[in-house]
């Protein structure tokens, strides 16, 4: 097996993340800079464990829409932060300003809502659906703050995602200024002193002679969080009052306490709950009917949901498919007949890998044999199949190209020899499933996608069950990604969509798991398709499927560990590996991937702040990837890369407790353990290098010598390459973006 190193999870867009840090590094074109002398960690210094401990002090509203609420309620303009996990001035405002009381202060003329695509607590509610704030920004749920980032940034990034960043934006929706690769903290606290300045203050909006129904009613993160305390504070009879209130408002009932209700341990309360669920008409509503729908309940309560996500429907495509989730998912599929392919595919194995020289002869052989009979529509076909064969092969391309920059080229002209061949047997007369295939897997490697979907569905209406060859698996997994795509579109235009698509593709899919020719990337299509739409039991049905037949997937593991983490939150994950690693029948790697998720648990600890149990994950990963060296020598390389990172992890503890002996040890192991590891990020966007960084301007500061000497010199036996600050922090703006003052006068789209 290769197991080889990935990155730590950290979301997709952080690729495009730009780091303020980037142009407050000094350097680059345009005026102003880092005061001489003055370094990145000097100016913007890491948290310490006490910064983290202390509460962050700023008042997030919970949603845009909420904050426009509350800013024309108010007459406060809102201000939009943006953060970033691992980027020096992010990490600097997160852990210590937004902590500093004189500092939150210069908040609160605003209404403020917070952005980070970072995920830093494993579950948004407990069992109970009391919420989980997140532990990095506090008031809002880490699912909020994820949530909204791609709103503000269709709204106000300009196609650039930047942090730290600060946008006041007026009541007009107009831009009044928006703060970024500011060289200092003072900038942007200046712009939060003078964007309010001169404006007439407001009169304070009195809350506590508000009406039970006001209250429930209202938008504003400060009488949401009260109506939630009265309700888990409070007696029956309170509950049932808030309850009520909330079911007589069904265009803006309190998601989060229907939540409480429909969760909590009284069964009549949580019937009213469902009830307000199924008046709602809020697009907000949509989620909570979704996970609602996953418990038992009564086919009325049931029918009365799925009726609510129709009507949300209307304004919503996220209710509208849902609705078609709750329908088409148990129907059957016109197109293939599951049980059949099931019991035909019975005890079949797993294909071998293909030989390219094998293909490569078949080619030749059958190419012969097509010349000696020109006019044998068999023979053609044979032909066009071996040719698609050879052409898929990823070897292929780079194997005949005399030019490994004319591959793609040469691949497109494999690919047009085999439509032609297969459009000369149909010509002569060839029929079926097979000639179908054919074509429809030609069109779509050369970009006919329309073709493509219309042979690749009379092809698998063709197609007989138990069909065990390459082409049979291709066409299927090509009939059930063009459903996928067309329910992916009609989810997109906002369209009606029949039920029996989904039903087509959970259908195809199925089949594929059980195929000789099925893949964990096939897997995981049918996996995210159905979490996706919501439908999450079924996903993680698929999900079992596919780690029993592919246990070394690193995509399946990874969907694993989001699940358990979603579903039993972080104290399920170490312990649901314990437990697979009982298994009689556990898979040779699984302390490979165990280790990985001590190292996911390790890290999440830390961003609660919980130090011990964080060490103890640590200690914990490094002993499972020890032990898979033990059984597998051959994932020595990818082990020792996280090896590597657990150390780094325990070094970055110990600095922010101010053990710095204790943390030059444990970078000096990571160092030793695997120097090509140094520069790569954590879950938390942390380096090796960024946390010597970080220790060697503390140890300077301090003039200890003795310990900087030797964190020095174990940096210069680094490949300088790994020194070099990560690729979202080496973005230089140009001269327009480095003005950190910079206005709009167009209002916020």
């Amino acid at each position: 097996m290769g197991l080889r190193p990935r990155p730590l999870a950290v979301p997709l867009c952080v690729a495009v993340l730009a780091s303020a840090g980037a142009a407050q590094g000094g350097g680059g074109q345009g005026g102003g800079g880092l005061p001489p002398g003055v370094t990145r960690e000097q100016m913007w210094p890491a948290p310490s464990a006490e910064d983290w401990m202390k509460p962050c002090l700023i008042t997030w509203q919970r949603s845009y829409e909420d904050a426009l609420a509350v800013s024309k309620e108010t007459g406060k303009p809102i201000l939009v932060c943006v953060n970033m996990d691992g980027e020096i001035a992010s990490e600097h405002y997160a852990g210590v300003r937004y902590r500093q009381p004189e500092i939150a202060k210069l908040y609160e003329p605003y209404v403020c809502v917070i952005a980070s695509v970072y995920r830093h607590s494993p579950r948004d509610y407990d069992e109970q659906g009391r919420r989980i704030p997140c532990p990095r920004f506090g008031g809002v749920t880490c699912g909020e703050h994820i949530a909204i980032e791609p709103v503000l940034y269709e709204k106000f990034f300009e196609g650039r995602r930047i942090a730290p960043r600060h946008i006041a934006v007026e009541l007009d929706g107009q831009e009044q200024y928006d703060v970024y690769y500011a060289w200092d903290t003072d900038t942007i606290f200046n712009a939060l002193r003078d964007g309010v300045a001169d404006r007439p203050s407001s009169p304070p909006v009195v809350r506590g002679d508000r009406s039970i129904l006001e209250q429930v009613a209202s938008r504003d993160v400060a009488d949401r969080t009260t109506v939630e305390a009265e309700y888990l504070q409070g007696d029956r009879a309170r509950r049932r009052a808030l309850l009520e209130a909330a079911l007589a408002r069904p265009d803006a009932a309190p998601v989060d306490l229907l939540r409480l209700a429909a969760f909590g341990f009284d069964a009549e309360l949580g019937q009213l709950a469902r009830r307000a669920l199924a008046a709602s008409s809020s697009p907000a509503a949509v989620d909570l009917i979704a996970e609602t729908l996953r418990v038992p309940l009564e086919a009325g309560e049931r029918e009365a949901l799925i009726a609510a996500l129709e009507r949300i429907g209307a304004s919503s495509p996220r209710a509208r498919t849902l609705a078609v989730v709750h329908q088409g998912l148990d129907a059957r599929s016109s197109a293939l007949d599951v049980e059949d392919w099931s019991e035909s595919l019975a005890g079949a194995e797993a294909a071998a890998a293909s030989d390219w020289y094998a293909l490569e002869s078949r080619l030749d052989s059958e190419a012969a044999r097509a010349a000696a009979s020109p006019g044998d529509a068999q023979a053609r076909l044979e032909l066009a199949e071996a040719s698609l064969a050879l052409a898929v092969d990823p070897k292929t391309a780079l194997q005949l190209a005399a030019d490994r920059r004319t591959a793609t080229r040469y691949a497109r002209l494999m690919f047009e020899d085999a439509q032609r061949a297969a459009l000369e047997a149909e010509r002569l007369g060839a029929t079926g499933w097979r000639v179908q295939a054919a074509l429809a897997l030609a069109a779509h490697y050369l970009g006919d996608f329309e073709q493509a979907r219309a042979r690749a569905e009379a092809a698998v209406a063709e197609l007989p069950p138990g069909e065990q060859g390459w082409n049979a698996m291709a066409v299927l997994a090509l009939f059930a990604d063009a459903r996928r795509q067309a329910v992916a579109k009609a989810v997109r235009e906002q369209a009606e969509w029949p039920a029996q698509w989904l039903t087509d593709v959970h259908a195809a899919y199925a089949v594929l798991a059980r195929h000789p020719y099925g893949t964990d990337a096939l897997v995981l299509a049918h996996h995210d398709f159905l979490k996706s739409l919501g439908a999450a039991d079924q996903a993680a049905r698929v999900l079992e499927d596919g780690l029993d037949r592919f246990p070394d997937s690193w995509g399946l593991h990874e969907r694993l560990r989001a699940q358990i983490l979603e579903q039993q939150g972080l104290e399920g994950l170490e312990a649901a590996y314990e437990a697979r690693l009982r298994r009689e029948d556990a898979p040779r790697n699984l302390e490979w991937f165990a280790g990985y998720a001590s190292l996911v648990a390790a890290e999440f600890h830390r961003r609660k702040g919980e130090e011990t149990q964080a060490l103890a994950a640590y200690g914990r990963a490094i002993a499972h990837y020890e032990r898979g060296i033990e059984v597998n020598p051959d994932t020595r390389a990818a082990a020792d890369h996280y090896v590597a990172l657990a150390h780094a992890g325990r070094a970055r503890l110990a600095y922010e407790r101010a053990d710095y002996e204790e943390a030059l040890a444990e970078l000096l192991a990571s160092f030793a353990r695997k120097p090509e590891a140094a520069a790569s990020h954590d879950g938390l966007s942390l380096s090796p290098v960024a946390t010597a960084q970080m220790l060697l301007a503390r140890l300077t500061s301090l003039k200890r010598d003795d310990l900087a000497v030797r964190l020095q010199a174990a940096l210069d036996a680094l490949d300088p390459a790994l020194l070099l600050p990560p690729a979202f922090e080496r973005e230089l703006p140009d001269r327009r973006d480095r003005d950190p003052r910079r206005r709009r006068t167009e209002p916020g789209r």
